[in-house]
């Protein structure tokens, strides 16, 4: 009978905490992670963890923090950003093959499980350098000259996360085991592409909460093509000239889903249908602005339980 060390079982409660956080405050891309493999979703929790956490120093006012949301925001997030890095940084150092036993794993439980995951895939440091570049940016930059602009930042915010993801949703559906190279570098311009058409429909949704946060990321260039100021924004509803605004930014996230599909030929079944899962329930976010009228000002777009329960049903009834 084999026994569980207490290392190990630290380290199972550190993804169980990642998972919860996952559940929690990404509903779509944690119903796809339903048809992973059990053992690749932890890696996806902590993955999602760890950026979530992250994130949430540069985004959440105040000192407010939301159960499971990661540290409050204090006065000097540039400085709780940088000590956060630190720990990141000397944590992976500290144990780059992910060893159970070191004795000085870190206590944070998003550490202790990505530390794990970084080590058992080979994750690449500079997509973690990308990421926290992004991060640091969110700290000052409060608008985007043009859509060459904007994808500077989404490099490290979102494309990285697929690239991050990928030796993860590449690997065999039954255990961890080698890629192919040439799969390899197929499937990397398309997880990049997806990570941009996610982060794209979240800019896109989240016009009104982004700019309650000081933050326009649709770029000006496109403001001023359109005749839209950035005033137009605070507005209860939207004016024509913000609707089709949004209307061209969605056909510009639909260019990144199409783009993202090549890659989706190489994955093992299961993550092939998490993947085309996520694209389909989050894509579908795109249909329920359109169907609002292009009027992401008036409400936040959602797409409904039901509509995602037939979606996974789709999935599953259909060959892998």
């Amino acid at each position: 009978m084999i026994r569980s060390t207490p290392q190990a079982a630290a380290l199972d409660a550190a993804y169980a905490s990642c998972r919860d956080v996952h559940r929690t405050h990404g509903h779509s891309y944690y119903l796809a992670t339903r048809l992973l493999p059990p053992w690749k979703r932890r890696h996806v929790h902590a993955l999602y963890g760890f950026t979530r956490y992250t994130d949430d120093i540069v985004d959440v006012p105040g000192d407010a923090r939301a159960p499971g949301r990661g540290p409050e925001r204090g006065p000097e997030p540039a400085r709780r950003l940088a000590d956060w890095a630190g720990q990141f940084y000397s944590a992976v150092d500290a144990a780059p093959d992910g060893a159970l036993d070191s004795a000085d794993a870190p206590a944070e439980p998003v550490l202790r499980a990505v530390r794990h995951t970084i080590a058992i895939f080979g994750l690449p440091r500079a997509d973690f350098d990308a990421f926290f570049a992004s991060m640091r940016m969110d700290l000052h930059v409060r608008a985007y000259a043009d859509y060459d602009a904007l994808l500077a930042y989404m490099e490290g915010s979102a494309a990285v996360i697929g690239t991050m993801m990928l030796p993860i949703l590449l690997a065999p559906d039954h255990a961890p085991g080698p890629v192919p190279v040439a799969e390899a570098a197929v499937a990397r311009e398309s997880a990049r592409q997806l990570g941009l058409a996610f982060q794209l429909t979240n800019f896109i949704r989240d016009v009104a909460e982004d700019l309650a946060r000081g933050r326009v990321y649709l770029p000006s260039a496109d403001l001023e093509r359109f005749g839209v100021r950035p005033d137009d924004l605070a507005a209860p509803s939207a004016s024509p000239a913000v609707r089709q605004l949004v209307a061209f930014e969605i056909e510009r996230a639909r260019a990144h889903y199409r783009d993202a599909r090549p890659g989706l030929a190489v994955l093992p079944p299961r993550s092939r249908r998490c993947v085309r899962l996520a694209s389909v329930v989050y894509g579908g976010i795109l249909n329920r602005v359109e169907q609002a009228g292009c009027d992401v000002l008036a409400g936040r777009a959602v797409v409904p339980r039901r509509q995602r329960a037939v979606a996974v049903a789709r999935e599953l009834a259909r060959p892998a």
